[in-house]
């Protein structure tokens, strides 16, 4: 995919600046963590967080693992996975559009919750591309397999992790304009519109 880099420790910070790109940039994950953390407070998404980055992890070993690969050369498989995923953002997308006004008297509302956080990781056709191009893309330790592994999901989880606090800081700014319902329904659908905007472009 073009980010081939054969070495040792020295493609280091290469490594980083392509997983900055790749993770950080807008998407399904990333989008819904700062919409979750704007409408339900940042403190009431914490197992949330926990669950995406998790997910993240699980989706980096079954990508170092070689067996998405295996997958997708299985008839019927890819489709079946990407509609799935695809119905899954969209139920997202509609949750984020119709939460209510983040008031003090509306802490009933449900937060997402670690399980959602998880699946939505495990289901995001983003996380999975971006990791096979950074893990097919760059050799950290030359002619240590396991160790090369090793080091770029420890790397990947730490960078992934700062990612993802800042986009529930984002989100965690925003959270004074979910407390009048008309500016709530706007940012609210503004959004999900964006989360299946995202959707869209990483299925393609």
């Amino acid at each position: 995919m073009g980010l081939r880099h054969t070495g040792t420790m020295d493609g280091v910070p290469g490594f980083l600046l392509a997983a900055l790109a790749l993770a950080g940039s807008p998407g399904p994950a990333t989008l819904s963590l700062a919409a979750a953390s704007a409408a339900f407070g940042a403190g009431r998404v914490t197992g949330y967080f926990f669950g995406i980055l998790l997910g993240m992890v699980g989706v980096m070993a079954i990508v170092a693992s070689g067996v998405i690969g295996l997958m997708a050369k299985i008839p019927g498989v890819t489709p079946v996975v990407t509609l799935a995923a695809a119905l899954y953002f969209v139920w997202l997308a509609w949750r984020i559009a119709t939460a209510p006004p983040l008031t003090d008297v509306a802490e009933d509302r449900r937060p997402p919750t670690f399980a959602g956080g998880l699946a939505l990781s495990l289901v995001n056709p983003k996380g999975y591309a971006a990791m096979a191009a950074l893990f097919s893309g760059f050799v950290l330790l030359r002619g240590q397999l396991a160790l090369d592994a090793v080091l770029k999901v420890a790397l990947l989880t730490m960078l992934i992790a700062a990612v993802n606090v800042a986009w529930l800081l984002v989100g965690a700014a925003m959270t004074r304009l979910f407390r009048a319902p008309c500016t709530n329904r706007i940012v609210n659908v503004i959004f999900a519109i964006l989360l299946l905007i995202s959707v869209a472009l990483a299925v393609r």
